[in-house]
């Protein structure tokens, strides 16, 4: 077994070696652009995008026509979330969100605060319950009102693996008439996703969460029943049905599409084996350390959680520094995009963990590399760090 150990794959994954394979003939062979309309390089590339975007929008449920490249799912969300308000604005201004979306999802609200529009976090069932994370769907219908023109509900949390109830919130906004967008970053590749099923009107995703490419990502734009329209955030080129200008990264979309692909045609199998690594290192860390926690849903309920996340904590034991004594293992205290701010998780605080019992908690993502192994070297380096730091603290601890 090589280390260090890898289990922070909700913060990016490895890209696949048959990904790689897929992209590489798009660098050095076939690498005109895919705007260029008068000779055979850009022919082969535009085929090439045409190729990929027809697959992506199949894994999804959606038509080719529907998919719009990004650079990544915080540029998607940020056209999703500021496209429609900016287009709408004379239809109202209130948006809905919930407290613990992402910061992709949460700092594009925050924008728009200062420009004048209403925003309503919802809050989530608390630390506790089986079904902790979750939103209560009548809470949001309440919250919808006459001049509300969004609804931004993220599909599966990126620290707890919470999975919300989108078919039910799909349902709500299509009854009153109001845009759906999921931030689905994390579900995309790891959970079966129909766009049609959710009744969602905007989905962001990316490459490099499902073992494609960094760099890449999409935006689903319903174009029918109904058709959602956006306002551009990049001018330029009007590529991407005018939604985005910018040259077409042929290798990156190849790649995501590529990826994409082996994910729906494993992922039955991938979900049953890394929903039991993951109670595996749940059971291991339980029994051998006292005072553990599950942050998020419980585990037995496989409809509320990603099958490969897992965040737990551990009582008077500081995440950080139990980080610094685990060298050789990969793992977080939170979202790898909110590293630089020191203040503790907005997630966990919004279930009602207070300061000391966020940066108590570790998030582990399991992915398509891990191994047996891997887990039993986690639950031993895990027990053995808590061990030590607890015993700096005092016998008692231990």
């Amino acid at each position: 077994m090589e280390l260090p150990v890898y289990l922070d794959n909700h913060a990016t994954t490895r890209t696949d070696p048959r990904v790689l394979d897929a992209m590489l003939p798009f660098f050095c062979q076939q690498y005109g652009n895919a705007g260029s309309s008068s000779h055979a390089f850009g022919w082969a590339a535009k085929a090439a995008v045409d190729q990929a975007r027809e697959s992506i929008g199949q894994q999804i449920g959606a038509q080719a026509r529907e998919i719009v490249f990004t650079s990544g799912a915080t540029e998607s969300n940020n056209l999703a979330i500021r496209g429609v308000c900016e287009r709408d604005r004379r239809r109202g201004n209130h948006v809905i969100g919930v407290a613990t979306e992402h910061r992709a999802v949460l700092d594009p609200l925050a924008r728009l605060e200062k420009h004048g529009f209403e925003i309503t976090l919802l809050p989530v069932r608390p630390h506790g319950r089986e079904d902790a994370g979750t939103i209560d769907v009548e809470q949001l219908v309440a919250a919808i009102r006459d001049d509300t023109v969004l609804v931004s509900v993220m599909a599966a949390n990126n620290e707890i693996g919470v999975l919300q109830p989108l078919e039910a919130i799909g349902r709500c906004c299509r009854q009153r008439g109001v845009v759906f967008h999921t931030d689905a970053t994390q579900a995309v590749g790891k959970i079966p996703v129909d766009v049609d099923r959710w009744q969602v009107d905007l989905m962001s995703f990316s490459g490099h969460k499902i073992y494609g490419p960094k760099g890449i990502g999409a935006l689903f734009v319903r174009r029918r029943t109904p058709r959602v329209r956006l306002e551009s955030q990049i001018d330029g080129g009007r590529q991407e049905y005018g939604f985005r200008s910018g040259t077409a990264n042929v290798p990156g979309i190849v790649g995501f599409a590529k990826a994409l692909e082996l994910c729906s045609e494993e992922g039955s199998a991938e979900r049953v084996r890394l929903a039991e690594l993951r109670d595996h290192l749940c059971r291991g860390l339980q029994q051998a350390i006292p005072g553990i926690s599950l942050n998020g849903p419980a585990l037995q309920h496989a409809h509320l959680r990603l099958p490969g996340n897992l965040n737990c904590g551990f009582g008077d034991v500081d995440g950080e520094a139990l980080m610094m004594n685990m060298k050789d293992l990969a793992v977080s205290s939170g979202s790898a995009c909110s590293s630089a701010d020191p203040t503790p998780s907005h997630v966990l605080q919004a279930l009602g963990l207070n300061a000391d019992q966020t940066r108590a908690s570790l998030r582990f993502g399991l992915g398509r590399f891990n191994t047996p192994e891997h887990i039993e070297f986690a639950i031993t380096s895990v027990v053995a760090a808590v061990h030590h730091l607890r015993q700096l603290h005092g016998p008692d601890q231990v």
